[in-house]
């Protein structure tokens, strides 16, 4: 089965399933004949931050989901910005904080703040 992503001013709006024998031609199948219309791009469950976590080819950088970014230029899809100081990695298409989470301890959890540009460790 192959997933194909609906596109509109390149957000997300629906992610839908395309049976394997209309996979070769998704766009036509969804738009046309079962008359949903619009811009479908097909997309790899398997994909993230630019890996295909079965071994195999990943696709568009990352699997795509409602109101995730399609970015043309790239043919890649991404994540909406978590925070205005975070920047995007053009190799895995996931957003970084301007500094590195801190290694996971057992009984925390880490939260980005955002007016401080910290991690801030709290208990589960």
């Amino acid at each position: 089965m192959a997933h194909f992503a609906k596109i509109e001013n390149n957000i997300v709006t629906q992610v839908l399933v395309v049976p394997d024998n209309q996979e070769h031609r998704g766009q036509d199948y969804l738009a046309n004949d079962l008359g949903l219309g619009g811009t479908w791009i097909k997309t790899s469950y398997n994909t993230y931050g630019n890996v295909h976590k079965t071994g195999g080819t990943p696709l568009r950088k990352n699997y795509a989901s409602v109101g995730y970014e399609y970015d043309s230029h790239w043919d890649a899809f991404r994540q909406p910005k978590p925070f205005p100081s975070w920047k995007l990695n053009y190799e895995t298409f996931l957003w970084e904080a301007p500094i590195s989470k801190p290694e996971e301890e057992e009984g925390y959890f880490w939260r980005w703040a955002e007016i401080n540009q910290e991690w801030i460790k709290i208990a589960k």
